[in-house]
């Protein structure tokens, strides 16, 4: 039997279920947004690659221990699409998961997972705390700062990109760009702009 694709609205109201933390709702956010600016880019389904982005990290805050596990559980007794559940649980891939990201899609999520979060970063210790003026040239900058966004997985990022044969600048302007969409959304509007 072939499971229908879930929407938007499905996708949204699922990780509300599972999640109240508003860092990881934003992440998710973030994460949608990347990968519909790609969809877009590579001419792919964009609500597909969005709902999939959106769920990414569904289990992460009531079952950290069991990431992508428990999203690939909660998914399946949900009835969703198999492409669907093995492009969430891809993105784990070496940290909690053994699927290896294989499409496209997979490939995106995989690196633009670990970028968000430090663009997010980069753009909060900006003195407008926004992600609307912010470079690719600031975020490589901070990237070189080990100590900084430690938590983020650099070479997770890299080897994402060389996956998708992507100079890694351009990674960045891309997530930056897709981010800039979302900023009040994910609370990165800041004060770059205003007029004051």
């Amino acid at each position: 039997m072939q499971q229908t694709a879930p929407t938007r609205d499905q996708a949204l109201a699922l990780l509300q279920e599972y999640n109240e933390n508003e860092a990881l709702l934003r992440h998710a956010l973030a994460v949608e947004a990347v990968m519909r600016h790609w969809a877009r880019k590579a001419g792919q389904d964009e609500e597909k690659w969005g709902v999939i982005g959106l769920v990414h990290d569904l289990d992460y805050e009531r079952f950290p221990e069991q990431h992508c596990k428990k999203t690939e559980e909660i998914l399946r007794q949900r009835g969703w699409p198999e492409d669907y559940i093995r492009a969430v649980v891809s993105h784990g891939w070496g940290i909690c998961s053994d699927v290896e990201p294989q499409s496209e899609l997979e490939k995106v999520l995989y690196a633009m997972d670990e970028l968000t979060g430090l663009v997010a970063a980069t753009a909060l210790v900006r003195p407008t705390r926004s992600v609307m003026d912010l470079t690719a040239k600031s975020v490589r900058k901070k990237w070189k700062e080990k100590s900084f966004a430690a938590g983020v997985n650099r070479e997770v990022i890299e080897k994402g990109a060389a996956m998708l044969g992507v100079e890694l600048t351009v990674l960045i302007e891309d997530a930056i760009a897709a981010m800039q969409e979302v900023a009040d959304q994910i609370g990165l509007r800041g004060t770059a702009g205003d007029p004051s």
